[in-house]
Parts: C-alpha cells; sequence; structure tokens
C-alpha cells in the first residue's frame, strides 16, 4: 500500500467488533512504534496494554463514552518526563515524541487491518492511579484498539494554500 493511500485510510474509529486483537497483529504495531524517532533518541515514552476486562473497566472509568467500552483493548501512551529532551529554551518535546510514536501505532494498526482512535479527553489523574503510574510518568492518550464496526466518515482538511507557506504548490 501506498504511503496516501495509507493515511487516507486511517480514521478515528469509534465502533470496534468484540473480536481480539491477534497477538502477531499487536506484536508487529509494537515493533513500528519502538522504530518511532524522538528528539536526542531519548524515547521518553512507555505504552501501557489493557486487555483484560478488569483493567479495560478501570480505565473506562477515565473515559465514560459508550463508543470506547466496545474497544477489545487499549494502548494508554504515557511520557516519562524524566527522559523528555529540553531545548535550551525550555521547550520540553516529550509530547511531540509520544505524538510520533502514537502516529506511528495508529498508521501502523490500519496497515493490518485493525482500527484506532485519538482519546485525549481523558481523566489523567484517575488513569495514573489505575495504572499505577509513577510521579514522573504522565499519561498522555488512550488508543483503543480493535477491528472497526463502523465506516470512515469523510475527511475534511485545508487545502494546500492554507498550510504551505508560501503557497508555492
Amino acid at each position: 500500500m501506498k504511503f496516501l493511500d495509507l493515511v487516507q485510510s486511517r480514521y478515528s474509529c469509534r465502533s470496534y467488533q468484540p473480536a481480539p486483537v491477534e497477538t502477531d497483529k499487536l506484536r508487529y504495531i509494537m515493533e513500528c512504534v519502538r522504530m518511532a524517532p524522538s528528539a536526542v533518541n531519548r524515547q521518553p515514552w512507555r505504552f501501557h496494554i489493557v486487555s483484560d476486562d478488569a483493567a479495560r473497566a478501570a480505565l473506562r472509568a477515565c473515559y465514560d463514552r459508550e463508543w470506547f467500552a466496545s474497544a477489545p483493548m487499549y494502548i494508554v501512551a504515557t511520557l516519562c518526563h524524566d527522559y523528555e529532551w529540553v531545548r535550551a529554551d525550555g521547550k520540553r518535546h516529550g509530547d511531540i515524541d509520544v505524538a510520533i510514536a502514537v502516529e506511528h501505532l495508529c498508521l501502523a494498526a490500519t496497515e493490518v487491518g485493525l482500527a484506532t482512535c485519538w482519546v485525549c479527553n481523558f481523566d489523567a489523574m484517575a488513569c495514573s492511579r489505575t495504572l499505577k503510574l509513577e510521579p514522573v510518568e504522565e499519561p498522555i492518550v488512550i488508543i483503543p484498539l480493535g477491528y472497526a464496526a463502523d465506516a470512515p466518515r469523510p475527511k475534511s482538511r485545508k487545502d494546500m494554500s492554507d498550510i504551505i507557506v508560501p503557497d508555492v504548490l
């Protein structure tokens, strides 16, 4: 599959089939995540796989949406602040690094026929307690993972002339 086809087919899935995610697909996805670049190669992330029923129920308390409950698995991407790179002017790059790795996850999942959604509007403190995170580890995003039970909605994107400066294309 061409890269443009892959990114065009990835979407924010909000309905999942109950079928479990195969271990070989999960391993492939996480290898793609492991290869994600990060500032100064710090790799300031951890990925918590949440798949058993009790842990999934506890995590759903952090983001109580009906569609979210349909996912057979969640992956919580966390930022380990003690590993994140900080630019000389104080700009912290941990969120950027985690975002790059998470998009590797989402694109790899799409490639193998699975669906994902970025969930950032969750109770981070409750998530930290649920996962028993250390104080230096911050939950950044929850990614539901599974087989889609819905269809992608049409994408709306800005025109090239709105995002390229100067407009040379």
